[in-house]
Order: C-alpha cells, then sequence, then structure tokens
C-alpha cells in the first residue's frame, strides 16, 4: 500500500469519474466493486492506484482510518 497520505485524503474528497457509481467518493465505493475491480484489473494512473490503496484498507479493515479525515 502506498504510504502518501495525499492519497488517503483523496479517498474520501474525490468523486469517482465514471460507471455504476460515478459521482460517489471513492471511500464510499462497495467491497464488491473493488473486488470486480481486483479481478478485472485496476485502471492505469491515479485512479488505479487510488482504487488498489482503497481495496487494501477495506480487505484489511481499516476503514477506521479515513475516518478522521472525512471530517475535514
Amino acid at each position: 500500500m502506498n504510504s502518501d497520505p495525499q492519497l488517503l485524503l483523496d479517498l474520501v474528497k474525490m468523486p469517482m469519474p465514471y460507471g455504476k457509481y460515478k459521482g460517489s467518493l471513492l471511500c464510499n465505493l462497495p467491497v464488491a466493486y473493488l473486488e470486480w475491480f481486483q479481478r478485472k484489473g485496476f485502471p492505469v494512473g491515479k485512479l488505479g492506484i487510488l482504487l488498489q490503496t482503497l481495496y487494501e484498507i477495506k480487505l484489511n479493515g481499516l476503514e477506521y482510518l479515513l475516518e478522521p479525515l472525512k471530517k475535514q
């Protein structure tokens, strides 16, 4: 998992740019959607890094790390 703190901020502020969950904040994407990306391949670039990071966070039960950031 990438340790860049800006990535965590982006997870709670950036909306999904396309697809079924377009407009939803990345941190609110369901695990099943992230698992689908895990099977099919994450997008290239920053979005892919963010989705992979979120997948690891949710997979390991670390969502509480994002809670304080949502209030900023």
